[in-house]
């Protein structure tokens, strides 16, 4: 008779526990898709990984909270849909290589035109794409990249490029360069190229605005070049599967579908429609 009573005190405990903890886990269930989510780094915060720091025209004035940007820009348009206050936003600051490293991350989502690439997706989750630019051949005045009408052309010059990006990976994979040098950013690649160390390198178009209105005014964007299948395009990147990426992703769509981007790319992302393309 005790040996019963026992067992039936034990089921009832246990069925106790489980009511307790289902009615528990009720509040933080109901928080979810809100700004209090339990999952944010910081419930009532929207935590942002970007670079340190950052360039037109992605983000102006080296100041993300600003707004003034493309990626800034997009930010608070997503936030907002996201019901979080412009003071809700938190930037943190991150190097391209710890942003896209393996392992905890210390924002919620990073946007620091971060490419959606196979390998990267092993290691870390992605939005879906919100943008994807042309790649652009950058040089001097005289450089042996200037006139080039092919692929064979553009093998022939030196060329340069920052470590871990889709940019290196192009030079490599696409124009098949062999011995392209390597740097840990791009001021380190402009400084080459001015030095007369390379001929050339390549980066994302809105990047090749900035550099040649901006950061070395000497320099022009010699061609256009088609896009990397490889290359996906622009994705937000988060911790590897990090619960918040369908939440995430809805409230992109919705920005997206609202002309959000297109506006934002015909303010600060406007190209040259003359300049040569070159294809293979």
């Amino acid at each position: 008779m005790l040996a019963g009573m026992t067992r039936c005190g034990a089921v009832l405990s246990a069925a106790a526990l489980a009511i307790g903890l289902t009615f528990g886990a009720g509040p933080a269930k109901a928080q979810e898709r809100t700004p209090q989510d339990p999952r944010l780094m910081t419930p009532g915060k929207l935590t942002v990984g970007t670079g340190d720091p950052v360039y037109p025209p992605w983000m102006l004035d080296n100041d993300p909270a600003a707004g003034k940007g493309f990626e800034n820009g997009l930010i608070y348009a997503l936030a907002e849909e996201m019901g979080f206050a412009r003071e809700d936003v938190v930037w943190v600051a991150n190097t391209f290589e710890q942003t896209i490293a393996p392992g905890p991350k210390n924002f919620d989502f990073s946007i620091q035109q971060i490419s959606v690439t196979e390998a990267r997706a092993q290691v870390v989750t992605f939005s879906q794409v919100y943008f994807q630019p042309d790649k652009a051949v950058v040089a001097l005045p005289g450089s042996a990249v200037e006139g080039a009408k092919s692929f064979d052309d553009l093998r022939a010059a030196r060329w340069g490029a920052v470590i871990g990006t889709t940019d290196l990976t192009y030079l490599e994979n696409i124009l098949g360069i062999e011995e392209a040098a390597v740097y840990d950013d791009q001021i380190g690649v402009f400084q080459a190229m001015q030095a007369k160390q390379i001929d050339a390198t390549v980066v994302a178009l809105p990047t090749a605005l900035y550099v040649t209105a901006v950061q070395v005014p000497d320099a022009q964007i010699v061609a256009l070049l088609p896009p990397d299948e490889n290359d996906r395009g622009h994705g937000l990147l988060f911790q590897f599967e990090n619960p918040l990426v369908e939440w995430v992703d809805e409230a992109l769509s919705a920005v997206i579908a609202r002309g959000v981007v297109d506006e934002l790319k015909a303010t600060y992302l406007v190209a040259d429609p003359d300049l040569p393309i070159i294809t293979e």
